[in-house]
């Protein structure tokens, strides 16, 4: 099979592979999450409390929306990793072709039903009625450029299941440094407002889509496809909605909880929402190193269960979630010394109620990162051996941890309990997701050992 601009991850050392892979993602999330921060920080120090409030207030839901599309995208790229390990290049390009015409689909699906139903989900969502215009203003946008994420996170996804984890990256920090210079030009200096901050950031995911289209284009013939690879074919479809639609949903239903919580947040008021939106775009950030392990697991356990090595996804768990738990405690321990100088990035110290509510948060959530190491490295994993149905349940147990702690315990204890939630999240998680692996793993081994038999 032709190898140009891949990496063949079933060969060598999986720490030293997992580390090579994963510090390229781990780059591009880190330049992601820094135009995320600089979109806060720039709403909230240059527009108001208010807008900061606004934006925030959309994060669950955003999250449940665009969640579900970076979910079937990366999905639909782990049949593809598998056809790589397994160097079936023929089955490779069909579902190459086969991704791109269903996710148009869905693109034009999701795209139409969020738009319509924009302010009925912030009303739903029980908004303030001080931020639901602004919030509005921004959800819209973010909700029209549906299209532009499915573009690049299918194309990025498509490179990553070749073992190509430094372009989609490259891209992405382009993205970032164009996402931040057109904040400043439609706020600052064209005053568009919280609309400008999620039309800055829709614009750069667009550009950053089409360098890949061009890229794909000039670079990579492994990805180039035919008329017969478009032609939809049913085993193909299948396959894809059973491993990109379980993926998506395990975002959604996460999500759901989020959207609870989130939603019983703001019935405690602006304050609470500004304070857990900026403890949150922190704590997105410091996450960073867990979600790239997770990327970089599904693609590793992908290639090597094509190419019928389990052994070596079991060592390749073992080492990320090492990997990721030094990394917890290093990080846990330095939040102690920096964390409200982070906050004060995005309020003034003189917002002190805003300053110490977050505060809280960041922490309580740090001290349970652990849990989440596990989270993502095992859910990605079981997803790149060929079972997210599996994975998906693990998002039903987060999504009943965040809506018990959103319905029952905020309610009671105000903001003091809502910094549970995702902790709690994290454990429930853990404790089906580490049976479910053994089970997936030993069904991997016991499949191949019927056909050793067989033969």
């Amino acid at each position: 099979m032709t190898k140009n601009n891949s990496k063949d991850l079933t060969v060598g050392s999986p720490t030293g592979l997992i580390l090579g892979f994963s510090l390229p993602l781990l780059l591009g999330m880190l330049f992601q999450q820094v135009y995320s921060l600089m979109d806060t920080i720039i709403v909230g120090r240059f527009l108001s409390v208010s807008a900061l409030a606004a934006v925030g207030s959309t994060g669950s839901i955003c999250f449940l929306i665009i969640g579900f599309c970076q979910g079937v995208c990366a999905g639909f790229s782990l049949p593809i990793a598998q056809r790589f390990g397994a160097k079936d290049e023929k089955g490779l390009k069909k579902y190459v072709g086969n991704a791109g015409i269903v996710s148009v689909i869905i693109a034009i699906i999701m795209t139409a039903l969020t738009v319509l139903l924009c302010g009925h989900i912030l009303t739903w969502m029980n908004t303030p009625g001080d931020i639901y215009d602004l919030a509005y203003q921004y959800l819209i946008v973010i909700f029209a450029g549906i299209p532009a994420t499915i573009l690049y996170n299918l194309l990025s996804g498509y490179l990553r299941s070749l073992g190509n984890s430094v372009i989609p990256v490259i891209f992405l920090i382009i993205a970032a440094v164009l996402n931040i210079g057109l904040d400043l030009l439609f706020i600052l200096v064209f005053n568009m407002g919280v609309f400008g901050a999620a039309f800055a950031t829709v614009l750069s995911q667009g550009v950053s889509g089409v360098l890949c289209i061009i890229y794909i284009a000039k670079n990579v013939p492994l990805l180039h496809v035919s008329r017969n690879d478009l032609e939809l074919d049913s085993s193909y479809v299948r396959n894809l909605m059973v491993m990109g639609l379980p993926m998506g949903f395990q975002y959604s239903i996460t999500a759901i909880g989020s959207v609870i919580l989130q939603t019983a947040v703001n019935g405690l008021g602006s304050i609470a929402v500004a304070s857990m939106t900026a403890a949150s775009r922190i704590s997105m950030f410091m996450v960073c190193p867990f979600d790239a392990l997770g990327s970089t697991m599904a693609t590793y356990s992908g290639q090597n269960v094509g190419a019928a090595k389990f052994e070596r996804v079991k060592k390749g768990l073992i080492s990320a979630s090492v990997i990721g738990s030094v990394y917890s405690v290093l990080i846990f321990v330095a939040l102690l010394f920096i964390a409200n100088y982070l906050i004060y990035l995005f309020v003034s110290p003189s917002e002190t109620e805003v300053v110490a509510q977050a505060h809280q948060f960041l922490l309580i959530n740090a001290f349970f990162y652990i849990p989440l190491v596990l989270v993502n490295t095992i859910r990605f994993t079981i997803q790149g051996m060929g079972f997210s149905g599996f994975a998906m349940f693990a998002g039903v147990a987060e999504m009943i941890a965040r809506s018990l702690i959103g319905l029952v315990f905020v309610p009671i204890f105000g903001f003091s309990a809502a910094c549970f939630a995702s902790p709690l999240a994290w454990i429930l998680a853990d404790a089906f997701l580490v049976p479910a692996f053994i089970h997936c793993l030993h069904k991997l081994q016991k499949a191949k050992s019927s056909q050793v038999t067989s033969l």
